[in-house]
C-alpha cells in the first residue's frame, strides 16, 4: 500500500503526463472560483458602503414626524398635521430613560446670496447637539451654542457643497450672506459627507437655530421634526416604546386612536438595507458558483477518460497488491489536486479583478479573507464530490480484465 506522500507523487505524475488537458481541466474550477471571490467581494463591498452611509445619519439616530390626517375620505401624507411641538422634544429628553438627545427640527429652503454669487440650497433649522445626534463635526469654525438657539441669532453653518459654490477655497467663517433677504453671519463650515444612500447630496445644506428659522424664515411656532440619539444600539427599541408611550399621553390619545406621529430610526434602514445587500451578494455568488459547478462537471469527465486510458496501469497495480481503495484514493487525490490547485489560482485571479473593479470603476469591493477560505474550502469539495463517481469505477475495474485491456 502506498503512503500518502507517494501517492500525492503519483497524482502529481498523472497530471503532468498531459499538462495541457490538466490545465484545461483546471480552467473550469479557476473561472469558477475567480467569479465567486470577485462578485462575493462586489457584494460585500456594497453592504459596506451601505453601513457605512447609515452610519453617516448618527449616532443611534431616530427621527420623529408629525403624522397624516384624513380630509374628506383622503388620507394625506405623514407631515400633513402640525403635531409636535417644542416642548415635546424637551419632555422626550427629560423623562426618557433611553433617550441621551432630543432637539427639535424644522425645514425649508432659499436662496443665499453673497456678493454676486447665489446657491439655492436646503435650510436646517437645528439646536446646538445636531453635531453630537448626526455625528457631523465642522470643518472649520464652529456650530452655535444654546444660547444662540435661545435668542434667535442670525448665525449661519454651512454644508461642504453650498460653501464651495459661494465661496469657492476661500474661507467663508466670518461672511455674512443673505437668505430670503435676512442677513447671517457664517460661524462654521461642516466636515463633507457625500452623497446618501438615495443619491441626495448631504453636503447641499445651510443649519440655522431652529428658532430663528421659526421666527425669520417661516413664521411658525411648531417643528416639523424631533431627531432623537438612543444612549446606545441596543437602546433603540426600547427608546422608540419609550417616546411613544410619552407622546401619545402628551396629545391626549386615547386607547384604539392611531398615533398622531411617526417614529423612523437608524435600525429600521439598517436592517433593511442589510437584507438587501445580502440578496444581493447571494444572488451574486449564487450566479458565480454556476460556473464552479460546471467546472466540476468537467472534471468527472476527465478523470472518465482518464480511468479508461488507465485501465491496464490499474489492472498491473491491483495484480501487484493494490487494494480497492488504494485505486480509489489514488483518483480522488488527483480530481481534487486538479480543482485545489484551479482553486488557489482562481482566487488570485479573483482578487485581482476585484481590486481592477475597484480602482477602475469606483465600485466598492471588500475581500474578506473568511469567503477566500470558503471559496477554497468549495472548490476542494467539488473536485472530491465529481471524483467520487470516477474513483469507484476505477477501484471496481477487475484486475484480469484490467491487464487483458488494450
Amino acid at each position: 500500500m502506498l503512503s500518502l506522500a507517494q501517492t500525492y507523487k503519483v497524482a502529481f505524475s498523472a497530471l503532468r503526463r498531459n499538462p495541457m488537458r490538466s490545465l484545461l481541466t483546471m480552467l473550469g474550477v479557476i473561472i469558477g472560483v475567480g467569479c465567486v471571490v470577485a462578485m462575493v467581494a462586489i457584494g460585500q463591498g456594497a453592504s459596506a458602503a451601505i453601513q457605512t452611509q447609515i452610519g453617516a445619519l448618527g449616532t443611534n439616530f431616530m427621527i420623529i414626524f408629525p403624522g397624516s390626517r384624513s380630509a374628506s375620505g383622503v388620507r394625506h401624507g405623514i407631515g400633513s398635521v402640525q403635531s409636535l411641538t417644542e416642548e415635546d422634544a424637551v419632555a422626550i429628553q427629560r423623562e426618557c430613560p433611553s433617550v441621551a438627545l432630543a432637539e427639535p427640527g424644522v425645514r425649508t429652503a432659499g436662496q443665499i446670496v453673497v456678493g454676486n454669487r447665489n446657491w439655492f440650497t436646503t435650510v436646517q433649522g437645528t439646536g446646538a447637539d445636531y453635531p453630537t445626534i448626526r455625528a457631523w463635526a465642522t470643518a472649520k469654525g464652529s456650530y452655535f451654542s444654546d444660547s444662540d438657539v435661545r435668542g434667535a441669532t442670525k448665525v449661519m453653518v454651512l454644508g461642504a457643497t453650498v460653501a464651495e459654490n459661494l465661496f469657492g477655497k476661500a474661507d467663508p467663517v466670518g461672511e455674512v450672506v443673505r437668505l430670503r433677504g435676512v442677513p447671517f453671519r457664517v460661524i462654521g463650515v461642516l466636515e463633507k459627507k457625500g452623497g446618501s444612500m438615495m443619491g441626495q447630496d448631504q453636503d447641499d445644506v445651510v443649519c440655522v437655530p431652529y428658532t430663528t428659522a421659526q421666527k425669520r424664515l417661516l413664521g411658525i411656532t411648531h417643528i416639523h421634526t424631533i431627531m432623537v440619539s438612543a444612549l446606545s444600539p441596543r437602546h433603540m427599541d426600547r427608546a422608540a416604546d419609550e417616546i411613544t408611550q410619552l407622546l401619545r399621553q402628551r396629545h391626549r390619545l386615547t386607547r384604539g386612536q392611531e398615533d398622531d406621529f411617526v417614529i423612523r430610526s437608524q435600525q429600521e434602514i439598517a436592517s433593511m438595507a442589510t437584507q438587501m445587500s445580502s440578496v444581493l451578494t447571494m444572488l451574486l455568488g449564487a450566479i458565480a458558483s454556476v460556473s464552479l459547478l460546471v467546472g466540476g462537471i468537467g472534471i468527472m469527465n476527465i478523470m472518465l477518460v482518464s480511468v479508461t486510458e488507465r485501465t491496464r496501469e490499474i489492472g498491473v497495480r491491483r495484480a501487484l497488491g493494490a487494494k480497492r481503495a488504494d485505486i480509489r484514493w489514488q483518483f480522488l487525490i488527483e480530481s481534487s489536486l486538479i480543482s485545489g490547485l484551479g482553486g488557489v489560482v482562481g482566487i488570485a485571479i479573483g482578487v485581482l479583478v476585484a481590486r481592477l473593479i475597484a480602482r477602475l470603476g469606483g465600485w466598492p469591493v471588500l475581500v474578506q479573507p473568511q469567503i477566500v477560505l470558503a471559496a477554497f474550502i468549495f472548490a476542494g469539495l467539488v473536485g472530491i464530490f465529481f471524483g467520487i463517481y470516477p474513483a469507484a469505477k476505477a477501484a471496481r475495474l477487475d484486475p484480469i480484465e484490467a491487464l487483458r485491456y488494450e
